[in-house]
């Protein structure tokens, strides 16, 4: 039993990587497979301007199986038609100048004959098939964590803009209402200056005309 659920897992493959892609570069990896063999690529990116990437998945005869433009996540599954190196992509246009943090998973399972006397026990079937389940929500589970770490710093980014948004509003309204109050004192203040002058020329000019009248 414990040989029989070693030779399961070595059946598989999985493989995690993250890989940093400057601007207007373009990284590849490939997989050696064989024909039937079956392989799973899913990948999030995590940090970098607006996220987004190009993917695609050629063949050994360098023909484009898949492909993904200007995406931040995404999955894609095939079946070898050949023996060969399939190779996936992920390509940073570098519209914004900034490097991009891309985190993929690649798993996949090793093709095995049904003709193979060596593997028709039915309970190796339902190890590799609970391998399989396993294997899935494991990864299920790793695409939950990198959202959440992408929600989570855009949250914390968007409430650190908002914190200094608000703080720029309070400066900006005190400082307002600052210059509306020196802009009034200046105003009384010169609107009384102006005023004294005009009354003590009209009580000088009252007074000239008191004494014209006496002494007329």
């Amino acid at each position: 039993m414990f040989w029989l659920l070693i030779t399961t897992l070595l059946a598989r493959f999985v493989l995690a990587h993250s890989v940093v892609i400057d601007p207007n570069a373009r990284e590849c990896f490939h997989e050696q497979l064989k024909r039937d063999d079956r392989m799973t690529v899913s990948f999030q990116t995590d940090v970098g301007g607006d996220m987004q990437v190009n993917f695609w998945v050629t063949d050994p005869h360098n023909r484009v199986l898949h492909q993904q433009p200007r995406t931040a996540m995404g999955e894609y599954s095939l079946e070898a038609e050949v023996d060969g190196k399939y190779a996936y992509c992920f390509l940073n246009e570098g519209y914004d100048g900034q490097p991009r943090e891309v985190s993929f998973n690649v798993h996949g399972v090793v093709y095995v004959s049904p003709d193979d006397p060596e593997h028709q026990d039915p309970l190796e079937h339902r190890i590799k098939e609970l391998v399989t389940w396993v294997e899935t929500i494991k990864d299920e589970q790793e695409y939950l964590v990198i959202r959440e770490r992408v929600h989570r710093n855009t949250s914390e980014s968007t409430n650190t803009r908002v914190k200094f948004w608000s703080i720029g509003q309070t400066v900006l309204l005190v400082g307002v209402c600052l210059f509306q109050v020196f802009y009034l004192k200046r105003f009384f203040e010169v609107n009384a200056k102006t005023a004294i002058p005009q009354r003590e020329t009209q009580e000088v000019s009252s007074n000239s005309e008191e004494t014209y009248a006496t002494g007329a």
